[in-house]
């Protein structure tokens, strides 16, 4: 049981380091509060909130996988590498791939209503 505890202190140490590092990972979060809260103000189905959840955990978790790739070739070599850059430049594509996605469903669920309220 002390090592499943100190397994989920180290994730909470890793979301602390990819929150307090990444200026990106703070927009994003951001944005995920905004949406959640215009959700609520508008009353998104249950079936629309499984949506922005999973719109949120995907680019949020590209995120992080993004960071954690970027830091791995860092460490493993300070030195300009194609194949390193290569690899930060396919990590970032996924966040952008997750965003734009997210950015898609949001459109889906949340222009239609916020149309009608005008």
């Amino acid at each position: 049981m002390r090592a499943r505890v100190r397994a989920f202190a180290f994730a909470i140490q890793g979301l602390k380091s990819l929150f307090l590092s990444q200026c990106h990972a703070r927009f994003h979060a951001l944005a995920a509060l905004v949406v959640i809260a215009l959700g609520f103000s508008i009353g998104i189905s249950a079936n629309e909130w499984c949506m922005v959840i999973l719109a949120i955990t995907s680019v949020l978790s590209s995120e992080g996988f993004n960071t954690a790739i970027e830091l791995l070739t860092d460490r493993v070599s300070t030195e300009p590498h194609p194949l390193a850059g290569k690899a930060k430049d396919v990590a970032a594509g996924a966040v952008l791939i997750s965003s734009v996605g997210a950015a898609a469903i949001g459109t889906m669920i949340f222009a239609p209503k916020i149309w009608r309220l005008l």
